[in-house]
């Protein structure tokens, strides 16, 4: 096909940015707004040799699962893809597609996963989900200040204080902060020429404490913020304000937040709880962004690792100790890696307000602080009198890895391969770079024992996915 072609075609699947896939005599066309089970006629925009991007013309046939969007901005905001999908088979796509990943990319066997694949766990109510927004701030065509979420794939504002996935307070929040730079003459920034004050407002919200932060990403510093006592005094005003600071980021980047912030009233920090564990959460802190699903997620992790509290368990990617504080209830005694030191300071915190003292972290990266431990460790555990100590510094009896999309590093994979763990609990937010890994494991080792998705993220593509693996020996020791 080429560009300006027009054709009628079948929707039979969604690709990685929640485009609609049909197929032309054979030709692939992603369709932006399209749903399976949709009839649609679409213009091709952009032809490659094999596959194309096409622009949806008319629905000819509705899917059966289309649905009327809640938000009026659905199809052009960059943030829900599937808002127009029924929720039930949203659940049923995420659901096939980490089936998919583990068959096509992993190798494994579909009468395993008949096996292993437990049901997904979706949400009663898919929206006003999100404790955590990051609204950017710009010019409208008319020049009027302006904030929402950007269009899918553009830097372009759709200006919406009122989204349907976030909390009600964020609407309030924001009109604050627009009457605010209205007033004092405080200028949005501008991408293109790098000038302009206010570049995002950072708004978290703890579900089980209602305590409100709001951090301003600003291209310079607090002094620069004319005024600020008025803005604050504002915030004020409204039930649950706990932490008020800026963030400076004053680089040509698209990283929104700062590397530091600054209180401007309050404290540095809001507080929450997800399972009885209380977390301290700063501007700068990685924190799940739906409490209600994350418990589901957690406690999914703490049931496949079957803890009896003689265990040693290390926990990768650690973040703000969030699962690390999960599990340090059931071991004997947990290890978090992090390569934040922001959130390793957090997770400490957390453990000590938790009053938990079985729990220790490591600022680096997991792949290169777990081999070092584990070679330092080895061979000391070989010299120890104490057999319970040296077990404990000589493996883990299980290992949690929650890698971020792109999996875990090889050099950690090989390091759990020579651990040995008896348990390996893999919680991941991308099914393509679990599969690949899981391949790797279960080619020296293992073998998957249970898997379950968990949609923590509805209305979008994107969805998390807890597997066990078990070792095929559990009863082998190293002998170092």
């Amino acid at each position: 096909m080429q560009k300006n072609d027009t054709a009628v075609t079948a929707i039979t699947d969604i690709g990685v940015n929640g485009e609609g896939i049909g197929k032309v005599d054979g030709y692939t066309l992603f369709i932006k707004d399209a749903v399976i089970g949709d009839t649609v006629e679409a213009k091709v925009m952009k032809a490659k040799k094999n596959y194309g991007y096409a622009r949806l013309m008319k629905i000819i046939e509705p899917s059966p699962d289309r649905v009327e969007p809640v938000c009026p901005f659905a199809r052009k905001c960059g943030g829900c893809q599937i808002q127009e999908m029924s929720y039930e088979r949203q659940l049923a796509f995420k659901e096939q597609k980490v089936r998919g990943n583990l068959e096509r990319i992993g190798g494994f066997d579909g009468e395993l996963l008949d096996q292993v694949m437990e049901p997904i766990l979706g949400m009663e109510n898919p929206f006003g989900y999100r404790n955590k927004a990051q609204f950017p701030f710009g010019k409208d065509r008319n020049g009027n200040t302006v904030t929402g979420f950007y269009a899918g794939r553009t830097h372009d504002i759709i200006a919406n204080t009122d989204c349907a996935l976030g909390v009600p307070v964020n609407r309030k929040i924001l009109e604050i902060i627009l009457e605010y730079m209205e007033q004092y003459g405080v200028s949005p920034y501008d991408e293109k020429s790098g000038k302009g004050l206010i570049r995002h407002a950072l708004i978290r919200y703890g579900f089980q404490t209602g305590e409100i932060m709001v951090c301003l990403v600003v291209n310079g510093t607090a002094k620069d913020l004319s005024h600020a006592e008025k803005l604050t005094e504002k915030l004020c005003t409204l039930e649950g304000m706990t932490s008020i600071s800026i963030s400076p980021n004053t680089e040509r980047t698209n990283v929104i937040m700062g590397k530091t912030y600054e209180v401007l009233w309050g404290q540095g920090y809001i507080t929450d709880t997800i399972g009885g564990i209380r977390y301290q959460i700063s501007p700068l802190s990685f924190y799940q962004v739906n409490p209600a699903q994350t418990e589901k997620l957690y406690s999914t992790a703490l049931e496949y690792a079957e803890l009896t509290g003689k265990e040693t368990v290390w926990d990768l990617y650690c973040g703000i100790g969030t699962i690390t504080l999960f599990l340090a209830q059931k071991a004997k005694s947990v290890y978090g890696v992090e390569i934040v030191p922001q959130a390793i300071d957090d997770a400490r915190r957390n453990a000590h307000i938790n009053g938990i003292e079985n729990a220790e972290f490591f600022v680096g990266k997991a792949e290169e602080v777990l081999p070092k431990y584990y070679a330092a460790h080895g061979e000391n555990a070989a010299a120890a009198d104490d057999a319970d100590n040296a077990d404990d510094m000589a493996h883990a009896d299980v290992i949690v890895v929650d890698p971020p999309r792109k999996g875990c590093d090889e050099a950690l994979l090989d390091t759990i391969v020579k651990m040995k763990p008896e348990k390996v609990v893999y919680v991941s937010c991308d099914s393509a770079t679990l599969a690949r890994d899981l391949k790797m494991l279960c080619g020296n080792g293992y073998e998957l024992k249970r898997v379950r998705a968990v949609d923590q993220f509805p209305m979008t593509v994107h969805v998390e996915t807890v597997c066990l693996l078990s070792h095929k020996s559990p009863d082998s020791v190293i002998n170092c």
